[in-house]
């Protein structure tokens, strides 16, 4: 199992500096992954200042050597697909290769989309996500792109650099589960990253929905992929070094590769630089 930290693009955490500190802590401490959130609106949280999460990633990047960067989660959906390949490749060429693209639909999808004129049927966001995802890796490799779809239109175009990874970065992808279609999503792919509608951000799900998930991905997964699978669990765990163990070990068990400490969304913590950068540097559990 992989341990990761994740923080809100919002708060203290619209600051890059601030966010580079936590990098570096986090490196320091033998955490393997910082994940930020990619919001441009969420109500719940307006009036506190909001960062772009390419920016913050990247002074993350300058600040760190090894630490797996990325978004949880892109609404591939709300970007232009050629300006996202744009920052994902400059990002991963700047870390040596260290970027994990982790997508979905995003939310809250009113204050998201509908805010700003968008459409917000999640039907139509999910055509859009699967025909961005397509040409994202495509623009990924360098190679020129034709593409005419129901919702994009590209005429002979190659975006250089390519990503540092090939052919492309790991693709998570992130859903509530018990919702199928999601995850059906994610069986295409590198990874799942779900939230569970009866544990959500923060909160740490049942063993038996986890084990249930796993299964479903894994009867999913079409016969001739290859590579390993990722299933990124995550919530808040105890100071007390046995009792995180007792709660993330049982989740290793029935299958998560990746445990991603996470605020509870509704904490009074969530956007602080101070306990977050105390929890990072008492490092990941042990299990």
């Amino acid at each position: 199992m992989r341990f990761s930290i994740n923080i809100p693009n919002f708060g203290d955490f619209a600051d890059p500096r601030n966010v580079a500190t936590v990098a570096a802590a986090a490196e320091q401490a033998g955490w393997e992954g910082l994940f930020v959130w990619d919001h441009v609106l969420h109500r719940r949280h307006q009036g506190r200042p909001f960062g772009d999460p390419w920016m913050l990633l990247t002074a993350a990047a300058l600040a760190t050597s090894r630490l797996r960067l990325g978004t949880l989660l892109t609404p591939v959906p709300r970007y232009r697909p050629q300006q996202l390949a744009r920052q994902v490749a400059t990002l991963d060429q700047l870390s040596g290769g260290r970027v994990i693209f982790a997508a979905g639909l995003g939310g809250p999808v009113e204050d998201e989309y509908r805010s700003f004129g968008d459409t917000a049927e999640p039907p139509v966001l999910a055509e859009r996500l699967d025909e961005g995802l397509e040409l994202l890796t495509r623009f990924w490799s360098g190679e020129p792109v034709n593409h005419r779809g129901k919702h994009y239109e590209v005429r002979d175009v190659t975006l250089l650099p390519a990503t540092a990874q090939r052919p492309r970065p790991p693709v998570w992808i992130g859903g509530f589960w018990p919702r199928r279609a999601p995850m059906r999503r994610a069986a295409r792919w590198d990874g799942a990253v779900p939230l569970f509608e009866s544990a959500l951000h923060g909160h740490v799900p049942d063993v038996a929905e986890v084990r249930e998930l796993v299964g479903f991905v894994r009867a999913n997964r079409p016969a001739d992929t290859e590579g390993a699978f990722e299933f990124v669990l995550g919530g808040a765990t105890p100071p007390d070094a046995a009792k995180a163990r007792d709660l993330v070990g049982p989740l290793r068990d029935a299958g998560a590769t990746w445990w991603d400490e996470r605020q509870d969304q509704d904490g009074p913590d969530l956007h602080r630089l101070e306990p977050v950068l105390r929890r990072v540097e008492a490092g990941p559990p042990v299990v």
